[in-house]
């Protein structure tokens, strides 16, 4: 039995970019600050040209949301962490007839005991837009370093 989605109860924000020719074009955002090439990575089968490719892009959301979604938390719980570093390595790779991702979020949290840094990272874990999204779509492993 699959489960409806839950509806945003009102938009805070809305990004909006648009994408041609695929892996082999350029992204832009609407208001200019995101234009780079589209390129394959080497691993499949790309040339290794300057550019990013959308499972960069998506790693480089999901480390700065998940980060966002760690301080909010420690905020609300009175918690300093010092400084956090996230780290998301998004894998592709099929599954059947089609390809899936799959994601290793990492938190660097030195300044807190391993046991409060865990909390932490589960908490947020519960808390971030990205892996509300992904959750029960794709594989999501969070680890402390």
């Amino acid at each position: 039995m699959s489960q409806t989605p839950a509806k945003l109860e009102k938009f805070l924000y809305t990004a909006v970019a648009s994408a041609s020719a695929g892996r082999d074009g350029r992204i832009k955002s609407d208001d200019g600050i995101l234009d780079m090439p589209v390129v394959p990575p080497k691993a499949l089968g790309g040339s290794g040209a300057a550019g990013t490719n959308p499972e960069q892009l998506f790693a480089a959301g999901y480390a700065a949301c998940f980060g966002s979604a760690l301080s909010l938390v420690a905020r609300l719980k009175k918690i300093q962490t010092g400084p956090v570093n996230m780290t998301a390595k998004v894998s592709i790779g099929p599954v059947g007839q089609a390809y899936g991702l799959a994601v290793e979020m990492i938190a660097e949290i030195p300044e807190l005991p391993r046991d409060q840094a865990q909390e932490l990272l589960e908490a947020a874990h519960k808390v971030c837009p990205y892996s509300n999204a992904t959750r029960g779509n794709i594989d999501v492993s969070i680890r402390l370093a």
